[in-house]
């Protein structure tokens, strides 16, 4: 699935943990889809769940409060329609991509 979202929500944690319970956390707070994450480099992981504007804003704050229960969450943010160069670089990372 391409992301095709009115919004991207973004949480970065330091380490894999933290990184999985924010994702769980955001896909049973609102209706978003989530569709990748990277392993940043030094130890910091991101997740990103895309959706309409409402839904990932909720997502991102519970997923970053259960980032922050059980390690470190370094940063969030839900960005509103971003433009199309961003849909790029996230189908490019997106969990069903091919290898």
């Amino acid at each position: 699935m391409k992301y095709q979202g009115d919004a991207l929500g973004l949480v970065e944690t330091r380490g894999m943990v933290p990184a999985i319970a924010a994702a769980d956390v955001m896909c049973k707070a609102a209706d978003v889809e989530l569709i990748s994450y990277e392993n940043v480099g030094s130890g910091l992981v991101t997740v990103l769940v895309c959706g309409d504007v409402a839904a990932v804003t909720t997502a991102v704050e519970a997923g970053a409060k259960a980032a922050a229960a059980c390690g470190e969450m370094t940063a969030k943010n839900v960005m509103p329609r971003p433009i199309g160069k961003i849909k790029h670089i996230v189908d490019a990372h997106e969990l069903d991509a091919e290898e």
